[in-house]
């Protein structure tokens, strides 16, 4: 046996993979993000499963339940928020198992930028809007490379999905406004997407954090910035009759 690490979604139940659900229902052992995770997930779990909250334990507890599991011959799940991938903290994890001879698969999940997405019925990439999306973060405990601040990636006025921030709001408009974006510029914040409190606030960079602050929203919400949002944009050229491709000819 070894270990599966496995995006559980954004929040919905259902968003978890068809993989993942599996690999969830067959588990010996279940590791889970408990501050992020919806514990709904966990009720398909086996009775006898052992199920441990990641919150309150160190990565040498992380890997000390792993480790245990798997000279058992037990079928582990290291159950992610998300697509762990993205902000998993999962390279740590996955170098300790190699070193150890641990053998691990990585199954992936829809990241909360893209629930954000469908919450707010939006597509990120419209033609002659942007075709850029930037997936980024404020610093905070966790520094952020210097060529990566915030300002600095505001110069393009790209599509930008920004996480873990909305607790420094102000300094996030802050930064973008002095990067590049103009103060109009729309901005939305999708707090808990696709979990039934889901909540959505539209406003813009000069706007948005007054809302915000109002509203009493300090974690687990998405902030996204651009003129996707808002915007007239180009139709497809995909889909242009006059434009052909390997599938379809050219229409006059």
């Amino acid at each position: 046996m070894h270990v599966f690490f496995v995006g559980a979604g954004p929040g919905d139940p259902e968003l978890i993979t068809v993989k993942g659900q599996r690999l969830l229902k067959e588990a010996d052992v279940i590791i889970y993000a408990g501050s992020l995770v919806n514990p709904a997930l966990l009720s398909i779990a086996k009775p006898s499963t052992a199920i441990y909250n990641s919150a309150t334990m160190t990565l040498d507890e992380v890997i000390e339940v792993m480790e245990k599991a798997v000279k058992a011959d037990q079928k582990v799940v290291r159950l992610h928020t998300g697509d762990p991938s993205i902000y998993g903290a999962i390279q740590e994890q996955m170098d300790v198992l190699s070193q150890k001879n641990i053998g691990f698969e990585v199954i992936p999940g829809v990241s909360s930028f893209l629930a954000t997405a469908a919450a707010l019925k939006r597509e990120y990439t419209l033609p002659e809007v942007s075709q850029t999306v930037i997936i980024t973060r404020l610093e905070g405990r966790t520094p952020v490379p210097p060529k990566e601040k915030l300002g600095t990636l505001a110069s393009h006025e790209a599509t930008m999905c920004i996480f873990l921030s909305v607790h420094m709001l102000d300094n996030v408009v802050a930064e973008l406004i002095e990067g590049g974006y103009p103060e109009d510029t729309p901005v939305a914040i999708v707090q808990k997407a696709s979990w039934p409190e889901q909540k959505i606030y539209r406003g813009t960079l000069q706007t948005i954090a007054g809302m915000i602050k109002e509203a009493g929203v300090d974690r687990t919400a998405m902030i996204v910035v651009g003129r996707c949002l808002d915007s007239n944009y180009a139709l497809s050229r995909l889909y242009a009759p006059e434009f052909g491709h390997m599938y379809r000819d050219a229409k006059p």
